[in-house]
């Protein structure tokens, strides 16, 4: 497989999918949102690292013992149309501040 390290090496007017997502090492953190490309805002705030980390906190405590899980960012979240789409159908991938995942068995 041929990784991908420079971003300017992409078509940005392109659709790209996750499977194209998975070959890319940027410095850059960058998001699919309708298959294009978009880099992500600078690092965050100390505020709002505080912030987000207050809310992890709070939500690991309130989920302790349930069937489910917090993860702050960086973390890919695959939006996926249907529950059997391939790395080559999905064209959406965020990186949430936290995500909750729930169900996990």
């Amino acid at each position: 497989m041929e990784f991908v390290t420079n971003i300017n090496e992409l078509d940005l007017t392109k659709v790209y999918s996750y499977a194209d997502y998975l070959k890319w090492r940027f410095s850059e953190r960058i998001e699919l949102i309708k298959g294009k490309v978009f880099k992500m805002s600078p690092a965050p705030t100390s505020e709002h690292q505080n912030i987000i980390s207050t809310l992890n906190y709070y939500f690991f405590q309130f989920l302790s013992g349930r069937d489910c899980k917090v993860f702050p960012a960086p973390f890919d979240v695959r939006l996926a149309r249907s529950g059997n789409e391939s790395e080559n159908e999905i064209i959406n991938v965020i990186q949430p501040d936290l995500t909750v995942i729930c169900n996990l068995s």
